[in-house]
């Protein structure tokens, strides 16, 4: 029988999907990509192949997945297959270079940004900024190596110090500090290729944006005493969120093989828009989408479901 096949490498991620998958009595089967092997000569099942392979997987053991799931995507699509989240998104997803290149070529303006390799050239590359600027690993995810730095001697002495991490690429990204009149970016969600919402992401606890469950920072959102204030909400969901950088980001991604992706910009005190990051393995906050009663993940398994209705046999979706 076809099925939906979702590729990834973190469970804990995978089991809201879980839930709408079997919701909607979709047969389906994860392929975990922490470890396995490939055989080349093998004929790939009939159904659709969902890519959720994350930049981040180095950070939870699983350094080679992005390459090992790169090769069987592409075994995949030798084969004919419907791949959601295709090669080329995989490129983009773990290789911030390679994102704001397409951004650019799609006229979407990203941030100065400088790519450099070593300490010394990391610091030159410093020299060449206006003002204040930021650090980022060229594969990240969760905010890796994100540090903001007021001028280049703070910077020389943090990556000549035991608290500098390298980017798991050995590439490390110099990047122009946006300064916003208020500590928020905006993600916009797209599922199946068409905007499903917008989020507005409070920045102010640090740079971790993750908005799934497991990703939540804990104790920094608890008061302190009976008679605090309860905490706004980091996550919000905008009504009627209308932009015409919505339209951009859709060409942008139907471009680049992405059907399902969260983009990230944020706006500066002159009111100009800077895109930062596409994350292609997008994941949605249970309490934002609660209060505003828009769920990611159950568009995703409606998305899936249609795909596979499309693209299997009609005989091989017969029990």
């Amino acid at each position: 029988m076809a099925k939906i096949y979702v590729i990834h490498e973190n469970d804990a991620w995978v089991e809201p999907l879980r839930a709408r998958l079997a919701e909607q009595h979709l047969p389906y089967e994860e392929w975990f990509i922490g470890e396995r092997t490939l055989d080349l000569d093998a004929v790939p099942p009939e159904g659709v192949f969902y890519n959720r392979m994350s930049a981040s997987s180095h950070t939870r053991g699983h350094r080679y997945a992005p390459e090992l799931t790169s090769g069987v995507l592409a075994w995949l699509e030798a084969h004919g297959r419907r791949v959601v989240n295709n090669t080329r998104a995989l490129a983009l997803e773990i290789n911030k270079m390679a994102q704001y290149a397409a951004l650019n070529l799609a006229g979407i303006r990203t941030p100065r940004t400088i790519a450099a390799v070593g300490a010394e050239h990391i610091v030159e590359a410093a020299r060449r900024m206006a003002g204040p600027f930021i650090t980022k690993h060229n594969r990240a995810g969760k905010g890796l190596g994100v540090h903001l730095f007021q001028n280049v001697e703070a910077l020389r002495e943090h990556v000549h110090s035991p608290l500098f991490e390298d980017s798991v690429d050995g590439i490390t990204l110099i990047q122009e500090y946006i300064q916003a009149p208020e500590p928020f970016i905006t993600r916009a969600e797209f599922v199946g290729g068409e905007f499903l919402y917008a989020v507005r992401v409070d920045t102010s606890l640090g740079f971790e944006l993750c908005p799934a469950d497991v990703c939540q920072i804990g104790d920094a959102f608890c008061p302190v005493g009976e008679s605090a204030p309860a905490p706004a909400p980091r996550f919000r969901i905008l009504e009627s969120f209308a932009h015409p950088i919505v339209e951009r980001y859709r060409r942008f991604i139907a471009a680049n093989g992405i059907g399902i992706a969260g983009i990230e910009f944020i706006t500066d005190r002159a009111g100009e828009l800077y895109t930062y990051d596409v994350n292609t393995n997008t994941n949605y906050n249970p309490d934002a989408e609660n209060d505003a009663g828009l769920h990611g993940m159950k568009a995703i398994a409606t998305y899936l479901g249609r795909e596979l209705a499309r693209n299997a046999p009609r005989e091989r979706l017969v029990a």
